[in-house]
């Protein structure tokens, strides 16, 4: 039997070797793992082995120790052991090398007064101290029947790892147990955060079958999809009482009251959340659910994917088919992302001899969805279900055309700008909105750039349950157009006799779509249809360019061109084309003539018709021949434009 069991990072083991040493030359028998672990969960059988033949387990706790899957294991396996025993802290010492102790979990530990490490005489008194007060070595066995809190759900398979978002979730549960190093006195409610199918509730069940013995006085599983009166109802008929406060109370022990899958906010207020939590102060209170509007009623836990060692052993490992063909599983884990249950469904098939490579086949095929077929329902459907706004959907249309790219609101902002043709602040606002509907709701991850990540998962989700394709196929062609057009290398144009080149950037998509409303516009007025000799009024020709210009600059505007900034040299723009439209073409006409019509209109007889007065004006034929000669110079910035929005309306210009 070993007295310690000497737990460290390998990146620690410089530091840990005079440790060891001088544990020994204390009389202390001390069992390090000198060889390191090769598994893939970091566990080998001598690892449990020596483990349960140790009275207590001293953790070398850096920065680094956590990051070990063997570590984590190593000291949940003692915490637990002293937890049946009525203390977790009995079968653990810490050894803190750093400053804070922020990166300690779980928090009765950071609570506990750790061992000197700059003064290992010291040290070794308090170790020998400590296990003399120990009589055996501790209990490290895995449990043999895995049992699920009454009402809890059938569990899917594959929970594997997250030990240390189950320390986590217990720290954040007993933060007020060390209140000098949290600042909290009472409990608070724990949220475990997440996209759908990431592994919310098999995470609290795996909580409640591990930490039980730290809630003697029962766990408790509620239904939040379902939750009203009668789910407590059920409680206190399960108890034998009416008065749950009483039963509670009266027991005086700490429980732990699990609500499994909160609806979304619009369901759900914040009020009727916090009525959810545990009927009593001595309660434990654990929400899963997976929206993100509700951080003032709890301590949160986000839920990401399984990390890469975790999840290519849940789908099945890096095999090689029959076939002799190269493997797919690796593939398969990366097509998923870590996405726990897409990872069961498909280690559940290449475990019934499906191979690999024809799973991800099949996963990246048109028609049903796989993982509906492997799940025997429609489970993808359930994990898009919360996308229920217009901006919402139209948000993740936008991040499904730039995947695996990660969004922007700009980049959302200017694909709903360029698609619908609506003022860049009303797509901002409606980029603003979904984004942040899909953040709550869990369909969105962010980046530390500031940018969104969808989940690839999600995004097969979505392939399959988007109820407008075609809508989804009009944002995906505008969003390469705006998006990826700016990006491309520019091309370069040899002039003849030089061998200097001129780079031309591509219009970009808000060039393009400014051209061609600005072309619809020209086309259609007076000034380019030419008019038959005496017919048409000269008053609403005036008035049509008039507005021409107006039309132009809301058109700028509206795509973000400055149209003050003038023409400039080279290729046409559409700001420089704008420019000769309105200071070049149309103003030189509209500036004298319109104050010479209005002062002749204004002697205009009551008893005279105005477009009768209109035409015996002396004016009249000169002021048409201008009218005529305009049409020239507006055909051939139509011309331009066309040339711009790739639209051709059957105005070029003659010769």
């Amino acid at each position: 039997m070993w007295d310690v069991f000497l737990s460290y990072s390998r990146g620690d083991a410089e530091q840990v070797r005079p440790l060891a040493r001088a544990l020994r030359d204390g009389g202390l028998r001390v069992f390090t793992d000198e060889t390191g672990v090769a598994s893939f969960a970091g566990i080998s059988d001598t690892i449990r082995r020596e483990l349960a033949r140790s009275k207590a387990l001293l953790a070398y706790y850096s920065t680094g120790y956590p990051e070990r899957e063997a570590c984590r294991w190593e000291l949940t396996t003692a915490y637990l052991a002293g937890l049946e025993e009525g203390d977790p802290r009995r079968r653990v010492m810490v050894v803190n090398p750093e400053r804070g102790t922020d990166h300690i979990h779980p928090v009765e530990l950071r609570d506990a007064r750790h061992a000197p490490n700059d003064d290992l005489a010291a040290l070794v008194t308090a170790v020998r101290a400590h296990v003399a007060r120990l009589d055996g070595p501790m209990t490290a066995g895995e449990r043999t029947v895995r049992r699920r809190p009454p009402g809890a759900p059938q569990p899917r398979p594959g929970f594997l790892g997250r030990l240390f978002e189950l320390w986590q979730v217990h720290s954040a549960l007993h933060a007020h147990a060390a209140p000098l190093v949290t600042g909290r006195a009472a409990a608070h409610a724990v949220q475990i955060r997440g996209m759908a199918g990431i592994g919310k509730t098999a995470l609290a069940q795996e909580y409640a079958l591990r930490f039980e013995a730290a809630y003697p006085g029962g766990v408790f599983w509620l239904d939040g999809e379902a939750y009203d009166d009668s789910v407590s109802s059920h409680v206190s008929r399960a108890l034998g009482t009416d008065d749950l406060f009483g039963h509670f109370d009266a027991a005086g022990e700490p429980f732990l009251w699990i609500v499994d899958g909160v609806p979304a906010r619009g369901r759900r207020t914040a009020r009727e959340l916090a009525d959810m939590a545990a009927p009593h102060p001595l309660g434990h209170t654990l929400f899963t659910l997976r929206s993100r509007a509700y951080d003032g009623l709890g301590t949160p836990v986000d839920l990401g994917p399984l990390d890469a060692l975790h999840a290519r052993v849940l789908v099945g490992g890096e095999d090689t088919p029959a076939d002799g063909t190269q493997g797919r599983a690796p593939a398969l884990v990366e097509a998923v992302d870590g996405h726990p249950l897409a990872l069961a469904l498909l280690g559940r098939a290449v475990r019934a001899g499906h191979p690999p490579h024809t799973l991800y086949d099949r996963l990246h095929a048109r028609g049903a969805s796989l993982l509906d077929a492997l799940a025997d329902e429609d489970v993808t459907g359930s994990l898009i279900r919360d996308v229920d706004t217009v901006n919402a959907a139209d948000v993740l249309r936008c991040a499904a055309a730039l995947h695996p790219l990660p969004l922007t609101v700009e980049d959302a902002e200017r694909v709903l700008a360029a698609a619908d043709r609506v003022p860049r602040a009303v797509a901002h606002r409606q980029a603003e909105n979904g984004v942040a509907e899909l953040r709550v709701r869990s369909l969105l991850a962010p980046l530390a750039d500031g940018g969104w990540q969808l989940h690839p998962v999600t995004l097969h989700a979505w392939h399959h349950h988007d109820p407008a394709p075609a809508r989804t196929e009009v944002l995906r062609h505008t969003a390469l157009r705006t998006l990826c057009g700016g990006r491309r290398d520019p091309v370069t144009l040899a002039f003849p006799g030089s061998r200097r080149e001129a780079p031309v950037a591509a219009p970009s998509e808000s060039e393009r779509m400014a051209a061609f409303d600005i072309q619809v516009e020209l086309v259609t007025r007076i000034g380019v249809q030419e008019l038959a000799p005496g017919t048409g009024s000269l008053r609403e020709a005036l008035t049509s360019l008039k507005s021409l210009i107006d039309f132009t600059r809301a058109t700028l505007h509206t795509y973000n061109i400055h149209l003050e900034q003038g023409s400039q040299a080279g290729a046409p723009t559409v700001q420089s084309l704008a420019y000769t439209l309105i200071n070049d073409v149309i103003r030189p006409f509209t500036t004298p003539w319109h104050p010479r019509l209005a002062a002749y209109e204004a002697r205009c007889p009551a008893d005279v018709a105005l477009l009768d007065h209109e035409t015996a004006w002396p004016e009249a034929e000169a002021m048409r021949a201008e009218l005529a000669a305009l049409r020239e110079p507006l055909r051939r910035i139509a011309e331009e434009l066309g040339g711009i929005s790739g639209a051709d309306f059957g105005v070029a210009a003659t010769g």
